[in-house]
């Protein structure tokens, strides 16, 4: 077996489940401080909820070096009935081609990646003209309050320059390297509340429907285009997750109506505009705050775009180089810590095997997708210790 192969499946092998980290990182520790990594635990949370934060760094040969980002996260998601598994999730087990075991994708193949590759890296190249760092953390599955972003705020309040990322979530579709994440869509979820009067059905002058209050606010928040993206993003979209009312029983008219929903956004687009467009929308079907309604909002990401540049450009080259693959630039999916690191590093990509199974039961990479995954990471070092200061 070769180094990647063996460190994937000692890191699948680890039942990290969130906020877990089962000692995946103590293992990338060791590996890092070989190769003379100055490694720093930055472990946040409450003892019911720790969770698991490594920020290591790697001087490069001039005090003026870029600095690139390897990032990601040791916590898997639970396995599921483990009955239907075909074989036993924590244990790596090859079968015809493939490499099964919770993580594979998702991201422990990646981790595993980016060691290797910065282990063939620095022999080659001892002292590059680059500053080569790692920040991983074991609540990205989680709630994602106790990890990359705690790291992040430390790093900015000591003025860390970072010039580059690569978070390692698994983007390819069908080959590793066919599809790259340049960017992400925000994430605002509302929690939307309409009082009315309870009271009997039979009696509707005497109670007030808040569900019949709502609805033509509901139907034109539904028609309502937001935004027509741009040339890297999708529209705008919002989308209702969850509709509560009532008592169970069919003769009450309810008290309140209670409507989740959930808002994807362009960078055409802010959480305040989105925000006050529709508190705009309640208020023209006679809808006031406080008194009609309540809403509370949670950001869960601003959006992020990396335009073709430096990074992108060593990373494509690097696909094409390794795989012969022209790779497309996508900003699809859901969110990433990249969301968060993008707040104090200009450029970040998303880079990974392909992800048609994770979060699945018999999770798996294919054997043929790992060797070729550390090789690009390896190029985008080669590729971005070339560039010009």
């Amino acid at each position: 077996m070769n180094a990647t192969l063996r460190l994937t499946e000692a890191l699948i092998a680890r039942p990290s489940v969130t906020p877990e980290d089962a000692g995946c990182l103590e293992l990338i520790t060791q590996r890092l401080q070989r190769l003379g990594f100055v490694c720093e635990r930055m472990d946040s949370g409450p003892d019911t909820f720790r969770v698991s934060n490594l920020w290591a760094k790697r001087p490069g040969a001039t005090p003026n070096a870029p600095t690139l980002v390897w990032a990601g996260h040791t916590d898997v998601v639970p396995t599921g009935p483990l009955e239907q598994w075909d074989s036993p999730p924590f244990t790596p087990t090859h079968r015809d081609g493939m490499l099964y075991g919770r993580g594979a994708s998702d991201m422990k193949t990646s981790l595993a990646a980016m060691v290797v590759a910065c282990e063939e890296f620095i022999a080659a190249q001892p002292q590059p003209n680059l500053n080569i760092a790692f920040l991983l953390t074991s609540d990205e599955e989680g709630p994602g309050v106790d990890g990359t972003v705690v790291v992040c705020r430390e790093l900015q309040r000591r003025g860390e320059r970072l010039d580059y990322c690569i978070v390692g979530e698994p983007t390819s579709v069908e080959r590793t390297g066919d599809m790259i994440k340049n960017g992400r869509r925000g994430t605002m979820s509302g929690k939307l509340t309409v009082h009315g009067v309870q009271g009997h059905i039979a009696y509707p002058h005497l109670a007030r429907n808040p569900i019949h209050l709502l609805a033509p606010a509901l139907a034109e928040l539904v028609a309502t285009r937001w935004d027509d993206g741009n040339d890297f993003f999708p529209a705008t979209t919002w989308q209702v997750s969850n509709i509560h009312a009532g008592t169970g029983a069919s003769n009450v008219i309810p008290g309140t109506v209670v409507v989740d929903f959930n808002f994807r956004f362009s960078t055409e687009s802010t959480a305040d505009g989105l925000q006050q467009r529709v508190a705009n929308i309640l208020a023209r079907h006679g809808l006031q705050a406080g008194t009609d309604y309540t809403l509370n909002w949670v950001v869960g990401g601003l959006p992020f775009l990396t335009r073709p540049g430096t990074l992108v450009d060593a990373v494509c080259r690097a696909v094409q180089a390794e795989t012969g693959l022209t790779t497309e630039l996508s900003t699809t999916g859901g969110t990433s810590d990249g969301r968060f690191i993008a707040q104090v590093c200009p450029q970040v990509i998303e880079l990974g095997p392909p992800n048609a199974t994770i979060h699945k039961i018999n999770e798996c990479v294919a054997l043929a997708d790992i060797e070729p995954l550390k090789n690009i990471y390896r190029r985008v070092l080669e590729n971005l210790a070339t560039q010009r200061v």
